[in-house]
């Protein structure tokens, strides 16, 4: 890239209010993603590998989080909005009690459409390089990482809702 083209985009960034603009920035080309293993509400393993071909927002989270707390209603409101065949929210917890913090949070906040998920803590975090929470990492149908977000976003916002549409819509064209 020519040193014009990054100032211009620099620029144009600058130019924007920060709240219009796309809650992840995307990597320059999708990189690898390692998968901790993690089991879901039911208890069956799992790993990344089982959403590819689904856009997926994942989320890592944890209970005791005040930031992950807050945001976890617009996760809930993102995958009530696009969920389905072609994207899931994955907010994958790092409870080290288990489930049942999580089942408990969920009452509690009213959290209707997101499933639950869990993994090892430090596993998870060492596997996805994660440093701290709340991370969410943006993942192509191939289980690739587009981009990621350290810290909390509000994931039901139109900007949001933008980004992963257009990314749910790149396969139907």
């Amino acid at each position: 890239m020519r040193r014009r083209d990054v100032l211009a985009g620099v620029l144009a960034l600058a130019a924007s209010p920060a709240s219009a603009r796309p809650p992840i920035r995307h990597h320059e080309t999708p990189r690898d993603l390692l998968s901790p293993p993690f089991v879901d509400g039911d208890e069956r393993d799992l790993t990344l590998a089982d959403f590819e071909g689904r856009v997926v927002l994942l989320n890592i989270w944890a209970t005791w989080c005040p930031p992950c707390r807050e945001e976890m209603p617009t996760l809930d409101a993102l995958q009530a909005r696009l969920g389905g065949p072609d994207f899931h929210v994955l907010p994958l917890s790092i409870d080290r009690a288990g489930l049942e913090p999580v089942r408990r949070f969920y009452r509690e906040t009213d959290i209707r459409n997101l499933d639950l998920y869990i993994a090892e803590d430090t596993r998870a975090m060492l596997a996805l390089a994660v440093v701290g929470l709340p991370t969410t990492i943006l993942i192509d149908r191939m289980g690739r990482e587009l981009g990621r977000l350290a810290g909390p976003a509000e994931w039901n916002s139109p900007e949001a809702v933008a980004q992963i549409s257009a990314l749910i819509d790149e396969r139907k064209q």
